[in-house]
């Protein structure tokens, strides 16, 4: 009848959203199973529940495994990274260490500029060599999809060339990987002075990608001496045009309104969101917009973290993913952003998964297919070698997968 059947799991997180209880936040309305079971066929979900399975489920061909009162929850989905880059800035340490602001390492031609000069001057083959030895790294901390920007090439060669290794990494690697067009990441060194002029090189860039297939998403950095508010509404607004689903980098390290703006476009995300306003987060709650919010970077960084518990108050649905880049946050483990999420931003067990199951699958427009354990989506799913999903949030600082299935296949496994 089906192929796969995983029975006495101690605690089995589906992430199928609930109506709220009085008491619950927009973030824990999600659906946990005590000694569940869940039932896979043809790599999607067929059927879960609690206590025994049925025995219809099962044929002579049925895969029967006990899973020993270990945890599963759905493939962790981390909706923002910078995945394809080359090089690494671990002399801007030093730096960092006395102070000197993310911003001003920019303006010296460091940060974002050098891993550019580092990824233009790298083959596609090193960039994926690098690229897939951090996706199998992501893989073995749980995580399923991947979104993926470029951004560290800031010319139509690079940019393309980023997005084309994402296309190879979608189908060659077991995880999926979503691309994002974010050519607005910084001002390039060839522009300097020039920003207006890069504002429409990154337009002019919009229709080729788009013709090529490229990418699903159009990104903007809004930050102070990188892109304006004006600036920022002129390349999403074009973007649109073109077909893109937007995205922003709202309100990271200086307030310019990007909460705003991104409710105003009706962007699928805005993320960062640490300067947010509190109009801001109104704003997102009325253009629907998620907000995807990034902990280890605030951590990385030694700056305030989003703040959260305002977004949860208003309604904002919250997602949370590693943010994974060379330069303020050099960390692919998502477990140690949902760690910190726990510890810092005071978010329960149940608040973080939904932020990096279902809500992450929001913030990339997939959660029809992934995200939650229900019937007819992707079976992805992660088993964790704990009794329950709290344990995960008090052992910190280790990686408790022990196994994890995509499309109902076992693509990781501790020895």
């Amino acid at each position: 009848m089906t192929d796969l059947i995983i029975y006495n799991i101690g605690e089995l997180v589906t992430s199928r959203e609930l109506d709220r209880q009085e008491n619950e936040t927009s973030l824990e309305n999600i659906e946990v199973l005590k000694n569940g079971y869940i039932a896979v066929k043809n790599g999607r979900i067929y059927e879960v529940g609690s206590g025994e399975f049925p025995e219809s489920l099962r044929n002579s061909h049925t895969q029967v495994i006990d899973a020993e009162g270990k945890v599963i929850t759905p493939g962790l989905v981390d909706s923002h990274t910078h995945l394809v880059h080359y090089g690494s800035r671990e002399n801007e340490l030093a730096l960092k260490i006395k102070g000197v602001p993310y911003l001003d390492i920019l303006k010296a031609g460091g940060g974002i500029l050098s891993s550019v000069r580092a990824t233009r001057a790298a083959t596609t083959e090193q960039l994926i060599e690098k690229a897939t030895a951090t996706l199998n790294r992501m893989l073995s901390f749980g995580v399923t999809t991947v979104e993926s920007k470029s951004g560290y090439g800031l010319n139509l060669e690079t940019e393309i060339k980023q997005l084309e290794i994402n296309k190879i990494l979608n189908e060659t690697h077991p995880i999926d990987v979503v691309s994002t067009f974010m050519a607005a990441h910084a001002i390039p060194e060839e522009f300097k002075g020039r920003g207006e002029e890069y504002v429409d090189e990154v337009i002019r860039m919009m229709p080729i990608v788009k013709e090529l297939d490229l990418a699903e998403f159009c990104d903007v950095f809004c930050e102070d001496a990188v892109f304006t508010v004006e600036n920022t509404r002129k390349i999403l607004n074009k973007a649109k045009e073109y077909g893109f689903k937007l995205k922003i980098h709202a309100d990271e390290i200086v307030f310019l309104g990007g909460g705003e703006l991104a409710g105003e476009l009706y962007c699928i995300s805005a993320d960062h969101l640490m300067a947010v306003s509190d109009e801001g987060i109104k704003a997102l709650k009325k253009g629907g917009v998620i907000a995807n919010i990034l902990p280890g970077t605030s951590f990385n960084l030694g700056k305030a973290f989003a703040p959260v518990k305002k977004m949860l108050d208003e309604g904002v649905e919250v997602a949370i993913s590693s943010d994974y880049n060379p330069g303020s946050c050099p960390c692919e483990n998502l477990q140690l952003a949902m760690q910190i999420a726990s510890s810092q931003i005071k978010l329960t067990p149940k608040e973080i998964f939904k932020a990096v199951t279902i809500n992450g699958a929001k913030a990339i427009g997939k959660e029809k297919v992934i995200g939650s354990l229900e019937k007819g989506k992707k079976a992805d799913f992660v088993i964790f070698d704990t009794k329950n999903i709290d344990y995960i949030f008090y052992n910190f600082g280790i990686n408790h997968v022990s196994e994890v299935y995509k499309n109902g296949e076992s693509v990781f496994k501790v020895k």
